[in-house]
């Protein structure tokens, strides 16, 4: 498998604006779906053309909105049978995005209205004046898209050995992370100086893993796990390969492997099951979950 490059410096401006673009259609499916644990209903999903936003209902209406990679436009349809979309083009401004996506959502008879300002990152803009954030390199695009479809797979392959609760992979449209999380059942110590989302997101033991493509603190793609609530002694773990290392983040601490050694690998999507592998036997270990009773026993 040959895995494509993804610089960030390069296409930064690019996964900004997409970024940026994500969270506005996000916050559609987070109006327009009843709350599911986790904040699973707000989150998006990889398609086999892009990612999107589905199983949303509005005065009656099921409807979807999908940001179709292959094609470049941004597709809404209902189960009606209308459709509508516009193009995705470099130069198209958030402001422009935000504008033509609220035509959009009228014309198939669901007119959503959000909360339109960027939620998560260090930008505070309402979407409607963003003309900052314009950049579209549809390669850059289709490169990460490409690394985004593998990690897809190869968590989808890493989940059918759990058989507790676990959620979708999901891309979460505030950090814009592909994730996917796996849980004992076991509520965790309330963090009463934590926010209503974060509350939510951590109200359960669970070990995380994932992919994110960079950020001004990393910037770099790279894979990461982690516990929640961190057990003292989960750094003590070796990760694997051997280029995995925990970092500090936030209170805790984040395994990460960078994505460009996964990619230099000969079996990439073995190395990055060995990490996500790694990460779990990390994070039950010290946090001594039942892995006996979490495990799949299927076929047995």
């Amino acid at each position: 498998m040959n895995l494509p490059p993804l610089p960030y410096a390069e296409w930064e401006p690019t996964k900004t604006t997409l970024h940026l673009w994500s969270q506005i259609v996000g916050k559609v499916r987070l109006r327009a779906t009843p709350h599911l644990n986790q904040w699973w209903n707000a989150a998006l999903h990889l398609t086999s053309r892009g990612f999107a936003a589905h199983g949303m209902v509005h005065d009656g209406i099921d409807f979807a909105l999908e940001f179709d990679l292959i094609d470049h436009h941004l597709v809404g349809s209902t189960a009606a049978g209308r459709s509508a979309a516009f193009g995705l083009v470099d130069g198209l401004s958030v402001a422009a995005f935000y504008a033509k996506t609220t035509a959009l959502l009228s014309d198939l008879g669901v007119p959503v209205h959000i909360l339109a300002k960027p939620y998560g990152v260090p930008l505070e803009t309402p979407f409607a004046r963003d003309e900052e954030h314009r950049s579209y390199d549809r390669d850059a695009v289709r490169r990460w898209w490409e690394i985004a479809r593998f990690t897809a797979d190869t968590l989808t392959d890493f989940a059918s050995g759990f058989a507790g609760k676990q959620s979708p992979v999901n891309l979460y449209w505030h950090s814009f992370d592909l994730a996917m999380g796996r849980f004992n059942g076991k509520l965790a110590p309330p963090k009463p100086e934590a926010n209503l989302v974060e509350r939510e997101a951590y109200r359960y033991d669970v070990i995380s893993f994932g992919f994110w493509a960079g950020d001004a603190n990393v910037p770099a793609p790279a894979y990461y796990t982690y516990t929640a609530p961190e057990p003292p002694t989960l750094t003590t773990q070796q990760l694997r390969p051997e280029q995995a290392t925990w970092v500090p983040s936030g209170a805790g601490h984040l395994g990460v492997l960078p994505y460009d050694v996964v990619r230099a690998t000969a079996d990439p999507h073995a190395t990055l099951l060995d990490f996500y592998t790694s990460g779990y036997e990390a994070g039950t270990r010290t946090a001594a979950w039942d892995v006996a009773a979490l495990a799949s026993r299927f076929p047995d």
